[in-house]
């Protein structure tokens, strides 16, 4: 990941949400479903993405959450992560459910663990952090690549049924860390 380059994600996150409910019994049939669409649907874009010009890096957000992942894409680019929660995708009723408590205890790990390192805003609700740290089975691509490459890069993700694929924030010069606005 390089400073100047925008960040965009393949897949909603909420799938550690979707399963914590499912382990209370509180998921109904549609979320079930959303559930296994989403982690059955495997990384194919990522070769191709690591191809194009323009890409600069790619890691798969899984155990970590978005944050986490992030965390790993800004160290390694010894940059910041700005990450726009506004338009980060989400499954469908994720956020109500993590409202109602139905979040995984890896996600309050995963806050122990690297939360320090993730500025977020004032008002930040704990749904939204829970969601910013689910970990993922199966999720999505976090792709960093130059501003002019981001088009192309939704297309191939679009191209292969991806349609929630966004561009959720950007990289910028600064101490390494995660910055949620």
């Amino acid at each position: 990941a390089r400073p100047g380059d925008v960040l965009v994600l393949g897949k909603p996150l909420g799938v550690g949400v979707l399963s914590a409910a499912l382990k209370k019994e509180q998921l109904g049939d549609e979320g079930y479903r959303q559930m296994i669409a989403s982690t059955t649907r495997l990384n194919t874009p990522g070769p191709e993405l690591a191809q194009l010009a323009g890409v600069h890096a790619l890691t798969d957000v899984t155990g970590f959450g978005l944050a986490g992942h992030g965390l790993e894409l800004a160290r390694g680019a010894r940059a910041t992560v700005q990450i726009d929660w506004a338009r980060v995708p989400l499954l469908p009723g994720v956020r109500e459910l993590a409202q109602q408590g139905f979040v995984t205890g890896a996600s309050g790990r995963n806050w122990a663990s690297y939360g320090e390192q993730v500025q977020l805003p004032e008002g930040y609700a704990d749904a939204d952090r829970a969601l910013l740290t689910d970990p993922q089975t199966s999720g999505g691509l976090l792709v960093s690549c130059s501003a002019d490459a981001a088009e192309r890069v939704l297309q191939v993700f679009r191209a292969r049924g991806f349609d929630a694929a966004a561009v959720i924030g950007s990289v910028a010069d600064g101490p390494a860390g995660v910055v949620v606005r």
